[in-house]
C-alpha cells in the first residue's frame, strides 16, 4: 500500500508539519511505502492550467498523491477555511485517477474554533475525489506543542489511531 502524508502549511515555521511530521514517522513505522509532502519546505507551483510549465518538485508531488492509496493530509484553519496551499496542490490532482482512495484529516488551529466546518471543507473535497474519508479526524491546537514537539500524549495517541485506523480502512476496501 502505497501512502502520502501532506503538510499544507507554507509557512516555515508552520505548527502543522510538526503535526505531520509526527503522523509521517509514525505512518513509516506501519508501512515502507510512505513519502511526505511538505509545504513548508517543497515549493508547488501556482497552477496555470493543464499546459503550465511545471518544476520537478510540482509534478513529482502530483504523481506521489495520484499513486498513492491513502492520503494523509493535515492542514491549519486559515480565515476559517483550509489552508489555499492545500488547494492549489489539489488542482494538480485527476479526480478521474482517484477513485476508491482513503484519507485521514488532521487540523491545527490557534484555538478551539471552527474544526468541525474545516473537516466538513476537506471531506467535500475528498467526495470530489472519490477519496473515502476515515470520520475521525484530529483537531490539534497549538497548546499541544512545546518547544517545535508534540508534547500531550493524548494528541500523539490521537494522531496514532488516525493513521491506524484510515491505514485499516484502506486495507479493507483493497
Amino acid at each position: 500500500m502505497k501512502v502520502i502524508v501532506i503538510s499544507a502549511s507554507p509557512r516555515k515555521t508552520a505548527n502543522t508539519q510538526v503535526m505531520m511530521q509526527f503522523v509521517y514517522d509514525y505512518a513509516k513505522s506501519k508501512n515502507e511505502d510512505t513519502k511526505f509532502i511538505n509545504l513548508s519546505k517543497d515549493k508547488i507551483d501556482c497552477y496555470e492550467g493543464p499546459d503550465g510549465n511545471y518544476t520537478e518538485i510540482t509534478q513529482q508531488a502530483a504523481k506521489n498523491i495520484t499513486e498513492a492509496d491513502v492520503w494523509l493530509i493535515g492542514t491549519p484553519i486559515y480565515n476559517s477555511f483550509f489552508s489555499s496551499s492545500l488547494k492549489n496542490l489539489f488542482e494538480y490532482i485527476n479526480y478521474k485517477k482517484t477513485e476508491g482512495k482513503t484519507a485521514g484529516l488532521a487540523i491545527m488551529a490557534s484555538g478551539n474554533i471552527g474544526f468541525i466546518d474545516v473537516q466538513t471543507l476537506l471531506t467535500q473535497l475528498m467526495s470530489y475525489f472519490r477519496v473515502l474519508t476515515n470520520p475521525k479526524a484530529v483537531f490539534m491546537t497549538i497548546n499541544d506543542l512545546n518547544d517545535g514537539k508534540i508534547s500531550d500524549e493524548n494528541t500523539k495517541n490521537r494522531l496514532k489511531e488516525l493513521v491506524d485506523g484510515t491505514l485499516s480502512i484502506a486495507s479493507k476496501l483493497e
